[in-house]
């Protein structure tokens, strides 16, 4: 984790919902107090249990956000790009985290203290339906994954969340940067089935696998495998 110095809102980039709320109030940006923060692979971000204290944005690289089980049994809810929230489910229920984040590779977060997003959310009725959505979004992606873990096979599974990283890379050809025990969290599945099921896929000319490099040759009957699975 490294800290990085003196960066405000205006040497930004992104110019994200948190400014646009600032300037549309007439606020002072000063009064933002950013406090940017570098992860390095594999580092935590946030940690289930643990209090929330800031508003997380994500300003360059992936993270994934997933529920700690028991045994070290994770699962992956969904992966998170930039100009994602982490801490909005936290921000309208509990000041714990309810699930931990960790970062897929170096990864540039934003933090602001939860107290100034809370003012802005009850002073700016723009930013308020923004933060909404973003939070619906969350919940609906949970959801999603619920009835996905509840209905599905473990084959239609693995076929869902390779359609799912293909849709995040926007591309039916891409770079995994999950590892295979990632990719298993993020169907629920073991590491050992989702080898398996790659391979199979992989002997169907549905994928081609290429060490991280997978490309997705017969999109349709992946749908489909994910549809009935």
């Amino acid at each position: 984790m490294k800290f990085s110095k003196g960066v405000k809102c205006l040497d930004c980039n992104l110019k994200c919902d948190i400014y646009k709320a600032v300037i549309e109030c007439g606020a002072d940006l000063d009064e933002v107090k950013p406090l940017h923060v570098i992860y390095k692979k594999h580092e935590n971000i946030s940690k289930q249990g643990r209090p929330v204290s800031h508003a997380i944005y994500v300003v360059d690289g992936s993270a994934k956000l997933y529920i700690e089980g028991l045994n070290n049994r994770n699962i992956i809810l969904y992966i998170l790009k930039p100009q994602s929230y982490i801490g909005l489910l936290s921000f309208f229920e509990s000041p714990f985290y309810s699930y931990s984040v960790s970062a897929l590779e170096e990864t540039q977060i934003c933090m602001i203290d939860l107290d100034f997003i809370k003012k802005l959310y009850l002073q700016n009725h723009d930013f308020l339906i923004r933060l909404n959505k973003a939070f619906g979004k969350s919940v609906s992606s949970i959801m999603n994954k619920i009835i996905t873990l509840n209905q599905k096979n473990i084959r239609g599974r693995v076929a869902e969340s390779l359609l799912y990283l293909s849709s995040l890379n926007n591309s039916e050809k891409f770079s995994i940067f999950l590892t295979r025990k990632e990719l298993g969290e993020l169907s629920a599945i073991s590491e050992e089935n989702t080898v398996r099921l790659l391979t199979e896929f992989r002997r169907e000319g549905i994928i081609d696998l290429n060490g991280k490099e997978l490309h997705i040759l017969d999109k349709k009957l992946l749908q489909k495998i994910s549809e009935v699975g």
